[in-house]
């Protein structure tokens, strides 16, 4: 069975900078499979297996929303110290499917634990018995139709036989295809730092196209490290670095029932210990984490469906940051804003009434605009030099920067997203399909 190349191939979006792809290689304690179960017409890798042989610490961040999908339900409610499996599937969100769909997360998560158990009995001069609780799920694709229980348990054998114990990118590039759904790239990522004197990979990859604005984070990403870092501390680190990664885009303001982003320590790697948050040896860790997510982020909205823009909103100076993040999401969501910078329109007049509908007070006098370099209202009023033929011909670039300037205060919020285009109806009116 193929990966998932065919949205790759058929992609028109005009970025193509994004698919400059990292070279993710081998990542100890990480093992990859992927197969396909016919979850789809055409024939494609779309279930995924990340297998942690001595196990994982983890920490994950769900959805917001009022309605979760039955597999963050199972995920919620396993309380073990580490992880032994993670399965991603796509095609069929597990959202509303009731008693069925969270049964077959229990079916599911028993015969992925014999499975396991056996392998290790195979592989492992000590193995140990893998329990279904140390399973735990993605899910993403469309709500509310049965879950496919039997396409997925009949693959599961095949999934456990396929575990590959050494990565490459070919491998890491396959799990990115596989959990794809109306993606048309896959998202990887990538950094390395030091612990002490230790060299430490973090690897990551995600989906997401569509049905994102996060209230938490948004769609699925996955990040590895072969650092030895606690439950708490990966908690305590993916909560604070969520806020300006994942949690700063949006393509068309929808938070999905199924979004997850977890990160898995391996520790793998022997470094000084870690003792807390604030500790110094956990610096370089921190600032690397937030490249990938990040990255990882950003490739999402360049992935936007139908984007053929890359729209970075930054308001600044404002009196606290959540001020500054309702001015940007304001402006990021509005379809009118959208559509105008996918039709090239200079029409800075829609920025105007995002920020004054965003419900922060505002003193006119003291508001900038600026288009990239060129500015447009400085003090409340139009720039004397400001000629809209150059503001155009700016608004023809793939990447468009809006700089916002409300000067009451210090705090500062960047969003990223995408414009609105013709080929994003096309997309969600055809999704099922």
């Amino acid at each position: 069975m193929g990966i998932n190349i065919t949205n790759f191939l058929s992609s028109k979006s005009k970025n193509k900078k994004m698919i400059e792809f990292q070279d993710l290689d081998h990542i100890d304690g990480v093992s990859i499979s992927t197969v396909s179960a016919n979850l789809y017409k055409d024939p494609r890798d779309d279930l995924v297996m990340f297998y942690f042989r001595d196990g994982a610490n983890f920490a994950s961040i769900y959805t917001q929303s009022k309605i979760i999908s039955e597999n963050i339900k199972w995920n919620i409610r396993q309380k073990v110290k580490k992880i032994s499996s993670l399965i991603v599937n796509t095609r069929n969100a597990n959202c509303f499917t009731g008693i069925q769909g969270y049964k077959s997360m229990e079916k599911i998560a028993q015969l992925i634990s014999e499975k396991l158990t056996e392998k290790q009995k195979e592989d492992e001069d000590h193995p140990k018995k893998i329990k279904s609780k140390e399973v735990i799920f993605g899910c993403t694709g469309t709500i509310g139709e049965v879950f496919p229980e039997e396409k997925i348990l009949n693959k599961i054998s095949e999934l456990v036989d396929k575990i590959k114990y050494t990565q490459n990118k070919y491998i890491w590039m396959k799990a990115a295809l596989g959990i794809m759904t109306t993606d048309t790239q896959p998202k990887m990522a990538m950094e390395e730092c030091l612990i002490g004197s230790s060299k430490i990979k973090i690897f990551g990859i995600a989906k997401g196209s569509g049905m994102i604005q996060p209230n938490m984070a948004t769609t699925l990403g996955y990040i590895f490290t072969d650092a030895d870092i606690s439950n708490d501390l990966l908690k305590k680190l993916l909560k604070k670095n969520i806020f300006n990664t994942f949690n700063a885009i949006t393509c068309d303001g929808d938070t999905s029932t199924n979004d997850m982003v977890s990160l898995f320590s391996t520790g793998k790697i022997k470094h000084p210990k870690i003792n807390n948050i604030n500790d110094e040896k956990l610096k370089e860790f921190d600032i690397a984490l937030n490249k990938v997510l990040l990255n990882l982020a950003k490739r999402i909205v360049s992935d936007g469906e139908g984007a053929s823009k890359i729209i970075t909103v930054k308001v600044c100076n404002c009196k606290n940051e959540n001020e500054a993040k309702k001015i940007a999401f304001s402006i990021s969501n509005s379809p009118l804003v959208k559509t105008a910078i996918a039709g090239e329109d200079p029409n800075w007049g829609r920025i105007i009434m995002a920020i004054g509908k965003a419900g922060v007070p505002i003193d006119i006098d003291k508001l900038s605009i600026d288009f990239g370099n060129l500015n447009i209202i400085h003090n409340g009023t139009m720039n004397i030099n400001y000629n809209e033929t150059e503001v155009a011909e700016y608004m023809k670039s793939h990447d468009i920067a809006i700089n916002v300037n409300i000067n009451k205060g210090s705090k500062d919020f960047t969003a990223y997203t995408m414009d609105l285009t013709k080929k994003y109806i096309e997309i969600n009116s055809d999704y099922r399909s």
